[in-house]
Formats: C-alpha cells, sequence, structure tokens
C-alpha cells in the first residue's frame, strides 16, 4: 500500500493530467483484461503451481470467438462466446489433468500449451485478422460505455475480481487451494484430494484467460492471432507485486487488486511523463516494478518477524 500512495503522489506531482476523471477512467480500462487473468493466475500460484499459457490462450480464446462469429460456425450466433469460453476452460483443464495426474510440472506443460494456443490462433485464421466481432463484446469494450463513472471492461473486471475473492476466502474449495499450496503433503493427509484442487485452479485460469481475450477484443474492435501475448507478464506482475507468493499458500485476490494498481499506475504514469524517451520508459517501468517487488519482499519479512516476536 505504501508503494502504491508513493507512485501516486510522485504522478500526481509530476503531471497534471494524472488525477484528472479521463485518466482515472482509462487505467481502469487499460488494467481491466489483466484484472480478469490475474484473478485465475491468482488460483494457480496460490496452489505452488504456475500458469504460462496465460497470454497466448487469452488470443487464441479471443480469435475463437470472432472465428465462430463470421466462419463456417457463424449459426451460432453469440452462442460463440460461451462455445469460446468453454474452449478455454477445458484447456484449462487439459494442463490440470496433465499436471496433477500424469505429473508434467506445469511450468513445462503450460510452457508447451503456450506454443500450442499460438499456432492455433494462427492456424484458425490463416494468420489474418478478424474485424467483424460481436456486438456486445465491441460494445462492453468501447469506450463511452460506463456504469456511473467506471467504464463497463472494468466492471467485467471487478465482478470477476468479487466472484474469486469470494470462492478463495468463503468456500471450502478456496481453503482447499491454500492449504494445497500451504503444505501439499499435510493436506493430502487432512483427506484433501490436491489433484482436483491443481486441476480446477488451472481450468479458473483457462477460463480467465478467454474472459481477457475477449473483453480485449471488444477493447480493441478486432481479433488478431498475432496480437501481444503480454498479457502473461503483466499478469504474473501483478499477482506477485500484491505479495501472492510464488511459493503458494500466502495471498490471495486482494493482495492482487494491490498489485493491479501499482502495475496500472506505473504503466500509465509513465506514458504521460514528457521528459522521458519512449524508448526509455518500458526499462523504467521494469526497474520500478523490480523496486516494488523488493519493497514487498521486504515489507512481508517485517510482517512475519513481528508476527513471530508477537
Amino acid at each position: 500500500m505504501v508503494t502504491l500512495l508513493t507512485l501516486v503522489i510522485f504522478f500526481s506531482l509530476t503531471t497534471d493530467r494524472f488525477l484528472s476523471v479521463v485518466n482515472l477512467q482509462n487505467i481502469l480500462s487499460q488494467t481491466a483484461p489483466i484484472a480478469i487473468a490475474a484473478a485465475g493466475a491468482t488460483f494457480v500460484i496460490l496452489c505452488a503451481e504456475i500458469d504460462l499459457s496465460i497470454g497466448t490462450l487469452s488470443v487464441f480464446i479471443g480469435v475463437l470467438a470472432a472465428w465462430f462469429w463470421v466462419g463456417t460456425w457463424k449459426d451460432l450466433g453469440y452462442w460463440s462466446i460461451p462455445v469460446a469460453l468453454l474452449v478455454g476452460a477445458a484447456i484449462g483443464y487439459f494442463n490440470g489433468f496433465c499436471v496433477a495426474w500424469i505429473g508434467i510440472p506445469s511450468f513445462m506443460m503450460t510452457l508447451a500449451m503456450l506454443t500450442i494456443a499460438q499456432g492455433l490462433a494462427i492456424y484458425t485464421t490463416l494468420s489474418q485478422p478478424i474485424f467483424d466481432i460481436p456486438e456486445v463484446l465491441k460494445y462492453i469494450g468501447g469506450t463511452g460505455h460506463t456504469v456511473g463513472p467506471i467504464p463497463l471492461i472494468a466492471v467485467v473486471a471487478i465482478v470477476v475480481l468479487i466472484l474469486s475473492e469470494v470462492i478463495l476466502s468463503y468456500t471450502r474449495f478456496g481453503r482447499y487451494v491454500y492449504m494445497t499450496g500451504g503444505n501439499r503433503e499435510a493436506a493430502e493427509m487432512s483427506g484433501v484430494n490436491t489433484r482436483q484442487v491443481i486441476a480446477a485452479s488451472l481450468m479458473i485460469s483457462g477460463l480467465t484467460a478467454g474472459i481477457a481475450g475477449l473483453v480485449s477484443i471488444g477493447r480493441l474492435g478486432s481479433a488478431n492471432p498475432s496480437a501481444s501475448s503480454e498479457l502473461l507478464i503483466t499478469t504474473i506482475a501483478a499477482v506477485v507485486l500484491g505479495g501472492t507468493s510464488l511459493f503458494g499458500g500466502e495471498g490471495g485476490i486482494k493482495n492482487t487488486v494491490l498489485g493491479l494498481l501499482i502495475f496500472g499506475v506505473v504503466s500509465n504514469g509513465l506514458n504521460l511523463l514528457p521528459d522521458i524517451s519512449i524508448y526509455f520508459k518500458q526499462a523504467l517501468q521494469g526497474i520500478i516494478l523490480v523496486g516494488a517487488l523488493f519493497l514487498n519482499v521486504l515489507a512481508l519479512r517485517l510482517e512475519r518477524v513481528q508476527t513471530r516476536t508477537e
């Protein structure tokens, strides 16, 4: 929280536009797809696993929904959206099955799926962008569509984050996720089917990656199979920035929201600074994120020391 407040104060003092309503709406719109994907990634990381297929899977699901809309299966109409999401969830569960039951490390399994999803996106569209996408997605991602002052695309992200928080904090499955990541052997001795928990968590990650892909094509107005898959890096960075441990069992959606806000403020604030070369901004963003990670890790260690002394 200290890191976030420091960044907000800094960018507020260095640029007049940062705290404007329009710019704050831009931050919410830009961060929304990352927030949706990060909600699912939080489940996986809490299980002490990783999902590297988030970025390309989101691109593939977005492309698939658009292809269903205009291609051979165009008779599906708006059913193309839930069908595409089911494909995303199925791919996520396949990742989980291979990790939990076959024993493939999640790093390697999802790395392979990263390549597969990227190839499928290009194959489906013959590497051509699709500009005719479902109108409802254009409406959700379009500028000017708000609920009060909040962009509609951000409302979708907020709903996904709230549902994820409810599942993790108030359900038996949520407790099992923390137990699996905290101490897998102890969880199994307590009767928790950790394999099912891991598979379900990766399925959730596949589903949220798909939702992120759908709102992204709505925001951009087209489905491009060659779209950048930076979503992976930004999603993992946001989750870890908030303090969720890569070793599992510690953190949650509230931490992820904090990380998302830090990432959104940094990305947007740097774009508003006039005296920094555009060629150096990406490197500077990385430097700031490393500093934020350092401060978060230091704060967590101090909190643990204080807890032990009490």
